[in-house]
Formats: structure tokens, C-alpha cells, sequence
């Protein structure tokens, strides 16, 4: 009995004497679905960070499969009526154009050619991580292997979809880290000095609330040059979403410190001599800096969902670029649909990727909720 006692006094000890962020993560674990979705965001981050050396082949032109065109995916197997293989293996196809089709292009599967799956191989040159190399995950001895099937110009989809990953998160963190900035100097701004100041910036704070977004782009596209680079319009595209992005944010910065400017803290850090800047910075900004993390988690898929309507309709990236929007607008014709259905594997990717964001973002609300479970 005394054990269980002195168990639960240290519990007790250990929660009064546990940090902020301590006791969020503990709330946060104790949610089972936002640890599901944080492990699904996790594998999701890193594949796209590492998608050069995941995907067996460079996504773009490049990489093309010219003799497997608007092929099929390519599910590598163990055994068929030949036996069993312990190497995974796919089969040979051939590839020629039938009247009964009209004229479609018809893979015969040649069920005596067994090509073997391969780890660790070489192939097309990338760079990861400013780190250049050649080394890709897997591969196949002969010809070339397609787990998601290969799109009208022949680029392996798979290849694409972890590209496009890292490239609609890296628009989506550019997005987020320009809002936030904005955010904090703007909302710290209105909230420490109110009075005119904050009502002049809540004046402008609305006035952009009220801009609608996608008659916004449509605008911007006009002016957009045709010669602009795949990079350039990628830094475009993602400053225009953290521009964009920042009010509510601002609101929510500004109403917290309305509130904690005139705490006991805040009056001793200005009679000690310290300025504006300073007190923002080092005292008002960190009291709530657990829910200035939520909010970005929350505002991220957003910021990846814009990226993707975007480019859906047009407005945002395009090829050679690969992102999740970009491959979404392949699957607008009805003849993918009926005849090329892999294409749409990239939409599982997208519902996965912002669900995950979303779950998580759900889980540290509530986990930073200051009335939250204390068991």
C-alpha cells in the first residue's frame, strides 16, 4: 500500500513540477489518434525529404519510360504458377497499338520474363540535401519497375507523388513561416501599443481578411510572365500564401497580449528600464508560445490545400514542377477516369497528408487547452 502511495505522490510532485511543454506532450500522448496521425505525418515528412533516393527514377522528363507510356502499375511478386521466387519480382511487357482499341496502346504481359527487384541501386543523378549522388532504394535488374504505373509521357508516378510531397510541404512551410512572422510583429505590435496604432493595423487586418483569394490569383496570373522559372513561381507562389495567410493569426497574437500587457510581469519589466521590443520579445511572446506552435500546425494544411487548389486550376505551380496539385490536374479528363484510374493514387497521398495535419493539429489544441484533463 505504502508503494502505491508513494507512486502516486511522485505523479502528483511530477505533474506540479512539469514545464508547459512537458505537460502538453503528455496530454498529447495520451490522444490516441493524434499519435497515430503524428506517426503518419512523421513517414510522411521523411519520404518526401528523402523522395531522390526513395523514388527509382528522376520524376521529369528525364526519367521517362518511353516504351511504357500511360502504363499500368507494376506489383512485384513471390510466386505465380512457375513457383516461388525469394526475390520479389515483376514481368516483362511489351507495349503495341490495337485496332481494337482504337489504337490504344494494349501491354502484353510476357509471364516467362521475371525481372528481379534489386536494393540500393544506381541510377539517375539527384541531390539530396545539397549531398549529390545516384543511389536509389530499389530498382530492377533489367528494364525498369513502375509501383504506381507511369503517366502520358512515360515518368514513373510513384517517383513523382514522393517528389510532390516534399514540394507542396516545403510551399506550405514558406507560406507558414512568412505568416508567422507577420503575424507576431504585426498582432505584437497592435495588441502591446492598442489604442490608434491598433486600430489603423485591425483597418488593414480586415481590409485583407475580406480579399477574396482565388479572384486574388486570377489577377496575379495575369501578370505572372511565361518566362518565369519552375523556382521562381514556386517562391511566388509561396510568398503570396504567407502574405495572405497572417491575419488570423495577427488576431489571436493581439488579443493575448491586450489582455497580458497589463499584468504584474509586464508593469516590472518596464520599470526596470526594458523598451517595447524587448518586452514582446521576452516576455509576452514566450507566455503563450505553445499556442503560437497549434496554430501553425493548424494553418499548415491550409497553406497545403491552397498550394493545391491553385495549381489545380492553373493558377500556381506547373510543370516541370511536381506537386500534389499539379498531379491532380492529370485527372480532370474523363478519359483518365475510365481507362487510367492509377492516377488518381496521388489523391490518397494529398487525403492522408492533410488529414494527418489535421488530427494533429486537433490533438496539441486540446493538449494546450489551459482547463485540459489533469489527471
Amino acid at each position: 500500500m505504502s508503494d502505491t502511495t508513494g507512486i502516486e505522490q511522485k505523479k502528483k510532485e511530477a505533474y506540479f513540477t512539469a514545464s508547459q511543454s512537458q505537460l502538453i506532450w503528455a496530454r498529447f500522448r495520451r490522444n490516441r489518434t493524434a499519435m497515430i496521425a503524428a506517426t503518419v505525418l512523421l513517414v510522411m515528412v521523411l519520404m518526401g525529404l528523402f523522395a531522390p533516393f526513395l523514388s527509382p527514377y528522376d520524376p521529369t522528363i528525364v526519367g521517362r519510360d518511353k516504351d511504357y507510356t500511360n502504363g499500368a502499375p507494376q506489383i512485384p511478386r513471390f510466386c505465380d504458377e512457375q513457383g516461388c521466387s525469394a526475390r520479389p519480382f515483376i514481368y516483362g511487357v511489351t507495349r503495341e497499338r490495337s485496332m481494337a482499341t482504337n489504337f490504344r496502346w494494349v501491354t502484353k504481359v510476357d509471364r516467362e520474363d521475371r525481372r528481379y527487384v534489386q536494393f540500393f541501386v544506381r541510377g539517375d543523378e539527384y541531390r539530396l540535401l545539397g549531398i549529390k549522388g545516384n543511389l536509389h532504394l530499389f530498382g530492377v535488374d533489367r528494364g525498369k519497375i513502375h509501383l504506381f504505373g507511369t503517366d502520358e509521357a512515360g515518368k514513373d508516378i510513384f517517383s513523382r507523388t514522393l517528389h510532390a510531397v516534399n514540394t507542396s510541404l516545403a510551399v506550405g512551410t514558406m507560406g507558414v513561416l512568412i505568416s508567422f512572422v507577420m503575424a507576431l510583429t504585426i498582432g505584437g505590435i497592435a495588441g502591446y501599443f492598442g489604442g490608434k496604432i491598433d486600430g489603423v493595423i485591425q483597418m488593414i487586418t480586415d481590409a485583407i481578411r475580406t480579399v477574396p483569394a482565388i479572384p486574388l490569383f486570377m489577377a496575379l496570373a495575369a501578370f505572372v510572365p511565361d518566362t518565369w522559372s519552375a523556382e521562381t513561381r514556386f517562391f511566388f507562389i509561396s510568398i503570396i500564401l504567407g502574405l495572405i495567410g497572417w491575419p488570423t493569426l495577427a488576431r489571436r497574437v493581439r488579443t493575448h497580449l491586450l489582455v497580458e500587457r497589463n499584468q504584474d510581469y509586464v508593469l516590472a519589466a518596464k520599470l526596470s528600464g526594458a523598451g517595447a521590443g524587448h518586452v514582446i520579445r521576452k516576455h509576452l511572446l514566450p507566455s503563450f508560445t505553445s499556442y503560437i506552435i497549434v496554430d501553425l500546425v493548424i494553418s499548415f494544411p491550409y497553406m497545403v490545400l491552397s498550394e493545391t487548389a491553385l495549381s489545380f486550376i492553373g493558377l500556381g505551380l506547373k510543370d516541370p514542377v511536381n506537386s500534389l496539385g499539379v498531379m491532380l490536374q492529370n485527372t480532370t479528363s474523363a478519359d483518365v477516369l475510365l481507362n487510367y484510374q492509377w492516377y488518381f493514387i496521388p489523391v490518397i497521398f494529398f487525403i492522408v497528408l492533410v488529414m494527418a495535419f489535421v488530427f494533429v493539429g486537433d490533438g496539441l489544441r486540446d493538449a494546450a487547452a489551459p482547463y485540459g484533463d489533469q489527471k
